[in-house]
C-alpha cells in the first residue's frame, strides 16, 4: 500500500525508541531462513523474513484471536463474523475501494479463521507493500459499518452456517466438540453455536466491544516474508501502526475440568452418507518444550497413519473403511486428539470401533518400531521444508504457532522436541492420553 514517506530522521528515532529489536538466523534450528523484530511501544510485535523471491511478499496479519475466546454467553461466532466484517473497509477506504485497489495490485486478498486464530493475508508485489500496509493499518484501527451493513453481514454468516449443516463432517464436528467439552470455549465449534449466529442480527453494539477489546496491538503480530528489507518493514510499520492504541482485554476462558468417565453420542445427518465415527481424547495444550505433547503428535500418524497397520488392515486389504485418519495436532488450550473413520457398511461400526482401540492397544503394550519412528520425524522435517519455497507458503506455516505461542522460535523447540521423542514416550504418552475415561465417542449416520 503506498503510505506517505515518514519526513526526517528524528521522527523514526522518536517513534522506535525503546523498541526491542532481535536478529536471529535459525541457530541449529528446523526454520533455515534469518528473521528480524521489532516490538512497537503499543505491543504490536512485526516479523520480517526475507527471502529470495524477487517481486513477491506475503504479508499476515495474525490476531491471537479465535472461537476460543468467546467465552460469554450466547455469543459465539464473532471471531469468524470479524473475519467477513474486516473486508467491509473505513471510511477512508470503504469495502469496494479496497477490493478495486488490491484487484488493482494484482494481489490475493483472504482471511481465515480457527479456534485459536483469526488470520488476514495478501500476496503481492514487493513495489506495493507501503500501500499495503497503509490499507491493512487502515482497516485493524479504523474499521467502520453501520447497523444495517451489520445486520446483512450477520444474515450472511448465519447462511454459511446453515450450508455447514449440508456437509454430515461439519454436523459430526460440531457434536463432538459439543459433547466433550463442558466448559471450555472449544465446546463450540469456530462458526459458534446455531442458536447464537441466528441471533447475532441483534448483537450490533456486542459486536463493537468485541473488535475493541480483541483487535488492539498487543494481540496482533505482523508477518512479512519475502523481497523486503527489514529495515524498511519497521520504518513503515512503526509510522502506519504506531499510533495503534493498546486496550487488549484478555478473554475470561473458563478451565475445562478434568474428564473421568467415556463419553458417547449419535448424530444423525439430514441426508445420505456412509456411517462417519469420530474417537476423541482429551490432550495437552500447546508447548513446544513438552514431550508428552510432542509424542502424542506422533502418535497419531505412528498408529492411525498411512503405513499404520489398521490403514493397511481396514483401508488397503479389507477395505472395510472409505478411510481412517488422525489430528493430534495442538492447541492453544488442552483441546482433542481426534481418530476419524468413514465406515462402508454400518453393521461393522462396532467391529472398526474395536480396531481402533486394539491399535491404540498394541502401542500401549509394545514399544513402536525406533525404525518407523526416525522415519516419521525425517519425513515430518522433509515435507515442512519441502514447504518454504515462496513467501506464502512460509508464511502460512508459521502463522498458526505464531498464534499459539506468540513466538517464531517455538517452531526450532517444537522440532527439538519432536526429535527427542523415543519410542518409550510414545508408549507412555498413548497410556496416559488415549485411554476410555478420557475419551469421547461419535457416530453419524444418514437418514
Amino acid at each position: 500500500m503506498d503510505m506517505k514517506i515518514i519526513t526526517g530522521i528524528l521522527t523514526v528515532a522518536v517513534l522506535f525508541s525503546g523498541l526491542a529489536a532481535v536478529r536471529a538466523s535459525g541457530n541449529g534450528g528446523i526454520f533455515p531462513y534469518a528473521f528480524e523484530e521489532r516490538v512497537l511501544d503499543n505491543g504490536l510485535k512485526i516479523v520480517a523474513i526475507p527471502m529470495d523471491s524477487p517481486g513477491q511478499v506475503a504479508y499476515y496479519s495474525i490476531v491471537r484471536t479465535g472461537s476460543r475466546d468467546e467465552y460469554e454467553p450466547g455469543h459465539t461466532g464473532f471471531a469468524h463474523f470479524f473475519e467477513h466484517m474486516m473486508f467491509r473497509g473505513t471510511e477512508t477506504y470503504p469495502g469496494p475501494v479496497y477490493d478495486q485497489l488490491v484487484t488493482k495490485m494484482g494481489a490475493d486478498a483472504n482471511a481465515y479463521t480457527s479456534n485459536d486464530v483469526t488470520c488476514y493475508h495478501l500476496k503481492f508485489a514487493a513495489q506495493d507493500l507501503e500501500k499495503v500496509m497503509e490499507l491493512e493499518s487502515d482497516r485493524f484501527q479504523n474499521l467502520s459499518y453501520s447497523e444495517q451493513v451489520f445486520k446483512t453481514e450477520a444474515g450472511a454468516v448465519y447462511g454459511e452456517y446453515l450450508k455447514g449443516l449440508s456437509s454430515p463432517f461439519s454436523v459430526l464436528y460440531e457434536k463432538l466438540m459439543d459433547t466433550a467439552f463442558d466448559k471450555h470455549t472449544y465446546k463450540h465449534t469456530t462458526i459458534g453455536f446455531g442458536e447464537d449466529v441466528k441471533a447475532m442480527p441483534t448483537m450490533y453494539e456486542y459486536s463493537k466491544t468485541f473488535f475493541d477489546r480483541y483487535y488492539r496491538p498487543e494481540n496482533v503480530i505482523l508477518l512479512i516474508v519475502g523481497d523486503i528489507k527489514p529495515g524498511k518493514v519497521f520504518s513503515l510499520a512503526g509510522k502506519y501502526y504506531g499510533g495503534w492504541e493498546k486496550g487488549y482485554v484478555p478473554p475470561q476462558i473458563p478451565e475445562e475440568p478434568e474428564q473421568k468417565a467415556e463419553r458417547r453420542a449419535h448424530v444423525t445427518f439430514d441426508g445420505k452418507t456412509l456411517p462417519i465415527m469420530a474417537v476423541g481424547y482429551k490432550g495437552l495444550a500447546f508447548d513446544p518444550e513438552s514431550i508428552p505433547m510432542a509424542a502424542c503428535m506422533l502418535a497419531g500418524d505412528l498408529i492411525f497413519g498411512s503405513t499404520s497397520d489398521i490403514y493397511k488392515k481396514l483401508v488397503l486389504d479389507q477395505q472395510r473403511v472409505q478411510f481412517i485418519s488422525a489430528d493430534f495436532g495442538p492447541s492453544r488450550d488442552p483441546g482433542l486428539m481426534v481418530v476419524f473413520a468413514m465406515i462402508k457398511d454400518e453393521g461393522d461400526i462396532s467391529g472398526v470401533e474395536k480396531e481402533i482401540y486394539r491399535a491404540i492397544e498394541k502401542v500401549q503394550k509394545n514399544r513402536v518400531d525406533e525404525d518407523r519412528l526416525n522415519a516419521l520425524k525425517s519425513n515430518m522435517k522433509y515435507s515442512f521444508l519441502m514447504g518454504l519455497d515462496t513467501p506464502g507458503n512460509v508464511a502460512g506455516r508459521l502463522a498458526r504457532i505464531i498464534a499459539m505461542s506468540g513466538d517464531i522460535r517455538a517452531l526450532d523447540r517444537l522440532y527439538a522436541s519432536l526429535d527427542q521423542v523415543t519410542a518409550d514416550d510414545i508408549q507412555d504418552a498413548a497410556k496416559r492420553f488415549l485411554v476410555k475415561d478420557k475419551r469421547t465417542v461419535i457416530i453419524l449416520k444418514g437418514r
